[in-house]
């Protein structure tokens, strides 16, 4: 057991942002709980709710801003083709018949690709669900 003496006038202690958030990706961990995780770190369990439902409102209010890049639709020459790096493998040209086809690389080897046609709401409900991951 692990005892903390807080000294002076101020009796709460202060997380900092990189605490608050490290403990709140143990939290995300599937099979973690979040009483488990509260008792490792020292606080109470439902200051971590109160950071969770906190992360979610910045993620949600924050707007966000992802790089995008334009690659042209066309298929390369044989001359030019040649094996892609992991990397350059996201920047490859999307062939012409799929000119409405919109990629979406999420990270962790993770990528969405939807037509022109996608029901935008739906694809946000799944791009929220990903998140969460």
């Amino acid at each position: 057991m692990r005892v903390e003496v807080l000294g002076g006038l101020e009796r709460r202690r202060r997380w900092s942002q990189d605490d608050k958030a490290r403990i709140v990706e143990e939290t995300l961990v599937p099979g973690a709980k979040v009483t488990d995780v509260a008792r490792r770190n020292g606080v109470a369990a439902s200051v971590v709710f109160t950071w969770r439902r906190q992360a979610r409102t910045v993620e949600k209010v924050g707007t966000c801003f992802a790089p995008v890049q334009i690659a042209l639709a066309v298929e390369p020459s044989a001359e030019e083709a040649k094996p892609l790096s992991k990397d350059d493998r996201r920047l490859q040209p999307v062939p012409a018949a799929r000119n409405g086809l919109i990629e979406i690389d999420l990270g962790n080897r993770r990528r969405i690709r939807v037509d022109a046609q996608v029901d935008p709401e739906a694809l946000a409900r799944v791009l929220d669900v990903l998140e969460r991951r």
